[in-house]
This record gives structure tokens, C-alpha cells and sequence, in this order.
């Protein structure tokens, strides 16, 4: 069966999926360009947590970008050069009294470029003007975001592309935080892929502290393990989970040098990259 590309309706709000054999993917442009399902032979590889609902209500869940930060600010101020942003009184998400996850998780409402399909691959292109007054506040870097989705069948793949619009500069600091789940099977047996990694120590408010401690590569059972742990990449991008005969990697490519691994109590694995 050739690719295809299906524009619908999805839990009641606007959807793209992208499919190509036994492989689909739904994205939601008017959230953010959402990820909410990833599909092999029906089988469901991304949790989603908390549903659309927890998304408005800026929880993550799935597979969201987060951007302009990924992480959580040390401060609810930063500079940048000889710049000073005070984020004193914005409507940012929080935790542990800290900004958290950027600005753009919610209702934001991405511009679909194409839809496209050839040889095997179903394709997406979509972007974002980041030039509200609101978000600017913020972050006041303009700039264009431009991603590209695609589904070759055998994986999903995003690239995001970064584009100054104004005289300054801007700095990156977005990433992914993708809900990964396998479909069957305990998680306490999912085996953790992991590469030789630095971990990077936290505080209690998940700031680095500036200790490091080299980690070996791992396939090891999650078992009672519970993990919210920033790691440094040295060379081999790819961590993810496997059990019950699947295996599901997620592949940090080029500018991705940190992964935050999270495996909450009782709940669904998570690897993101910023």
C-alpha cells in the first residue's frame, strides 16, 4: 500500500496523520503541532497522558515541542549578552516555583505548509512565527520555527529548523519530551537502553550543581527504578525501551548533546532532548 496522508478529525479536534505501511502518526497543528499517537499494525507507542485536555492546560503529554527552553530556568530572570529578561508577572507553566517547558505548550496554532508523499514516505511541513507580543515578553528573540515530520515505515522522524527574523540573535534552547510506551507487558520489565552518557548531577530543584559522574552503557530492566536525570551524550545519540519483543529508540541527532530521561512513578517512560 503506497503512503497517505489523512486530514480528519481526532478526539474532536483537527488532525494530520501521516502513514506509511504498517506505521502512522497523528500531530495536531492547532496544539502545537502535537504528536498524540505513533501506530505499528495498531499498536499504540506514545503515551499520552492526561489526554488534549492536560495539553490546553499546558501538562505534557505525548509528543510535545518545547520551546523556546526545554528545560526549567534557574530564575525568573536570565540574560543573554548584555540583554536582561525579568519574567516577573508572565503567565508562564511552573514547578518547584521555577519557568518550565518554554512558552509555547497549549493552544498554539502552527501554519501547515504541505502535506506530501513519495517513493515510501509520508511528509509534513509546517511553521511557526514566534512574534506575538505575549511570547516575545518572554523570549524577545523573533524567529521562525520550521518542522518537518516524516513516515517512512519504519520510523518517525521531526526536524526542526530555527530562523532569526529580526536584527538579533537568537539563542537555542528547545527541545523534545517524548511519552514513550510499549503496548504489552509490565514496565517493571521494559529493559532502559541507554549509551555511555555523563550524568549530570541536580539539585532539589533540578538545577546542575556541577558534579559529573561517567555512566557504562545499559539494557537493564526498569524494575522499581524511577528516574528525572539529565545525562550528557558523548557520541551515541539513541536511548529507548524494550521488552516482550519490541524495541522502540529514539535517535538524537545533530545539536542534541543533552537527554533528560523520565521514568515517573507509575507512569509511562520519557526521554527528552534539548
Amino acid at each position: 500500500m503506497p503512503p497517505s496522508v489523512r486530514i480528519h478529525r481526532w478526539r474532536g479536534v483537527a488532525a494530520v496523520t501521516l502513514i506509511s505501511g504498517d506505521l502512522e502518526a497523528t500531530f495536531i497543528p492547532e496544539l502545537n503541532l502535537l504528536g498524540t499517537s505513533l501506530r505499528r499494525s495498531g499498536e499504540e507507542f506514545l503515551a499520552l497522558p492526561g489526554g488534549v485536555p492536560a495539553y490546553r492546560r499546558k501538562h505534557q503529554t505525548g509528543l510535545p515541542l518545547l520551546a523556546p527552553w526545554a528545560n526549567r530556568l534557574g530564575a525568573w530572570e536570565y540574560r543573554v549578552g548584555h540583554l536582561r529578561v525579568d519574567l516577573q508577572g508572565l503567565d508562564l507553566y511552573t514547578e518547584g516555583g521555577l519557568p518550565l517547558h518554554g512558552t509555547m505548550s497549549g493552544p498554539t496554532v502552527w501554519d501547515v505548509r504541505a502535506v506530501s508523499t513519495s517513493g515510501d514516505v509520508a511528509r509534513l511541513r509546517a511553521s511557526f512565527e514566534y512574534a506575538r507580543g505575549d511570547l516575545l515578553a518572554a523570549f524577545p528573540f523573533p524567529h521562525l520555527l520550521e518542522r518537518a515530520i516524516q513516515v517512512d515505515g519504519r520510523s518517525l522522524s521531526v526536524t526542526t529548523t530555527l530562523r532569526p527574523t529580526g536584527d538579533r540573535a537568537v539563542p537555542v534552547s528547545f527541545g523534545y519530551h517524548p511519552y514513550l510506551r510499549l503496548p504489552s507487558g509490565s514496565r517493571s520489565t521494559w529493559r532502559l537502553v541507554l549509551p555511555a552518557r555523563t550524568h549530570v548531577m541536580l539539585d532539589e530543584r533540578g538545577i546542575p550543581t556541577g558534579g559529573r559522574v561517567e555512566q557504562p552503557a545499559e539494557a537493564d530492566d526498569i524494575g522499581s527504578r524511577n528516574f528525572d536525570d539529565l545525562f550528557e551524550l558523548s557520541g551515541d545519540g539513541r536511548l529507548g525501551i524494550e521488552g516482550g519483543g519490541r524495541r522502540l529508540i529514539a535517535e538524537f541527532g545533530p545539536g542534541y548533546p543533552y537527554a533528560q530521561v523520565f521514568v515517573p512513578p507509575g507512569g509511562a517512560t520519557s526521554a527528552w532532548s534539548r
